[in-house]
């Protein structure tokens, strides 16, 4: 098979929705961590555990529901145990600093 023509205008218009479809999650990540920082803050202040396993699980079913593809459930549920589990170490790491 060959290898795709760089100056194919298509393919340079896909690549250039992929980009700025990256740059979205990679904000809509950012995001998300505040978000879970100030959450970790307020629930410190009011003497509460910051993880919450049975929230996270409900949260995964959520999603899951809401999912309308062609993201399997499986792959959803990858993507998001991993996110959980990076979330977790970005706020511990960023409160370490």
């Amino acid at each position: 098979m060959a290898t795709a023509d760089p100056n194919d205008p298509a393919i340079q218009e896909l690549r250039q929705q992929l980009t700025d479809n990256d740059v979205r999650i990679v904000e809509a990540l950012n995001a998300r961590l505040k978000l879970v920082a100030q959450l970790k803050r307020v629930k410190e202040e009011r003497g509460f555990d910051f993880l919450d396993p049975a929230r996270e699980e409900w949260m995964l079913q959520y999603l899951t529901q809401a999912n309308a593809g062609p993201l399997s459930a499986e792959g959803l549920r990858e993507i998001y145990t991993e996110l959980l589990d990076l979330t977790k170490r970005e706020v511990q790491q960023s409160d370490e600093r």
